[in-house]
């Protein structure tokens, strides 16, 4: 029914409203994640790119890093793990596996819990595979920018410095980058070891079943008398799968897991390529992090209250900050147009304007002032601290020389003196 409704508005609104249709049939937060992370990531950094290698591996990285969040868990989750360490499952308890593990520790059947809960965290651990290959990524793409660009050195990269490499400094990057790729593999080749040993041990083993509740649920297990600390850290501390509609999707931890074990990442492979390059990342992550694990939804939830505040969007907007969907937005202009005595186009248009201005000022937000001004003012400090570097640098060598050429001119008069 929305998608008859949605094709009588005019045309800027029904391209909106289609796209934020797409977005909620999506599953989890997958979709509309994706592109509303790689819009905010990758169009500013296009926009203010500095040289084609950095155009080229800022394209790599962001596109290849935000597919690998966004849709690989789901994947690695539903389709192999889940098939995977669920098989010897008897067929009613294999539906709880699509239970988050703090509900699953409320239930009375402790004797499904107790064997359904560590498939649970194997299947979890699985998709550390997700937050330590985005950890490798960074290193990846030193490799390829030095392979395809010849460059290591990010004042080149950045189009700063104009001198040629230097092969000992390409060298150690590349070293520093193979090391860490090696690194990554070997933290999840563990990961597997301990996903297989809860798969088949789990719910025989006092410390397994210890081990898996602090792998899905770690605020239950380590705060049970303190509510907000529990919720907390189950929701973004614990790797467990998020469920829709029956299937694992990606859920708040492990996109949480993902932010700060690929920030490490991230801050390793700069530092690998000079000061500025780590400053430039000190300076854009912890914003770009933040916001995309729950800035973002405070945001969103900030930006309802003062629509609620300022008398707009009631009929879209509850008290408790939720919006219906476009499925559940053509019901109820159908139940308005009853009301009011109106047509169902008229109140669907009303409430889709509603819903695109709810929806569509947080994107633009995120694009505008998350990804073309962070983007814009951390390149404009990266290149002040250069230069000002690059000066003092230049102020204290004619000191040095300054200095000598007094030494020098001192030592002659002495001599003359003589």
């Amino acid at each position: 029914m929305q998608i008859s409704l949605i094709n009588t508005l005019s045309q800027p609104l029904k391209a909106a409203a289609k796209f934020i249709n797409s977005q909620e049939q999506a599953s989890g937060l997958s979709t509309s994640r994706f592109i509303q992370d790689t819009s905010t990531c990758l169009l500013p950094k296009a926009v203010f790119a500095r040289s084609k290698a950095d155009l080229a591996e800022n394209a790599f990285l962001e596109l290849s890093e935000s597919a690998l969040v966004y849709f690989v868990p789901a994947v690695i989750g539903e389709k192999i793990s889940r098939k995977l360490f669920s098989k010897k499952l008897p067929q009613a308890t294999k539906q709880l596996v699509a239970i988050p593990a703090r509900e699953l520790l409320e239930m009375k059947n402790k004797a499904a819990v107790k064997q359904v809960l560590p498939i649970k965290a194997a299947i979890a651990l699985t998709t550390m595979l997700i937050p330590l290959t985005e950890f490798t990524l960074n290193y990846f793409k030193n490799l390829f920018t030095l392979k395809i660009f010849k460059k290591g050195d990010f004042n080149s990269i950045a189009n700063l410095d104009k001198h040629a490499e230097n092969k000992e400094n390409a060298e150690r990057v590349e070293k520093s980058a193979k090391k860490n790729i090696k690194l990554a593999a070997g933290i999840y080749c563990a990961c597997l070891t301990l996903a297989g040993l809860l798969a088949v041990s789990g719910a025989k083993s006092k410390t397994l079943q210890n081990i898996s509740e602090l792998i899905l649920a770690p605020g239950t297990k380590l705060f049970k008398n303190n509510s907000k600390i529990k919720n907390f850290l189950n929701k973004y501390a614990s790797i467990d799968f998020a469920s829709q509609d029956g299937k694992l999707v990606l859920s708040k931890g492990q996109l949480t897991s993902c932010v700060v074990i690929g920030g490490a990442g991230y801050f390793g492979a700069a530092k690998d390529r000079g000061k500025q390059n780590f400053l430039e990342t000190l300076y854009r992550f912890p914003l770009v992090g933040f916001y995309i694990i729950t800035g973002s939804e405070l945001f969103e939830k900030g930006f309802k209250k003062l629509l609620l505040k300022s008398g707009k969007c009631k009929d879209t907007i509850d008290n408790k900050l939720n919006t219906p969907s476009f499925d559940e937005l053509g019901k109820y202009a159908t139940s308005l147009a009853k009301q009011r005595g109106t047509t169902v186009e008229h109140e669907f248009s009303r409430l889709a304007k509603q819903k695109v201005l709810i929806s569509g000022v947080p994107f633009i937000f995120s694009i505008g002032f998350m990804g073309c001004f962070v983007t814009a003012v951390s390149n404009m400090f990266t290149k002040y601290r250069y230069n000002h570097d690059k000066k003092n640098l230049t102020n204290n060598s004619s000191g040095v020389s300054r200095s000598c050429l007094d030494q020098n001119g001192l030592q002659e008069k002495l001599k003359l003196k003589v």
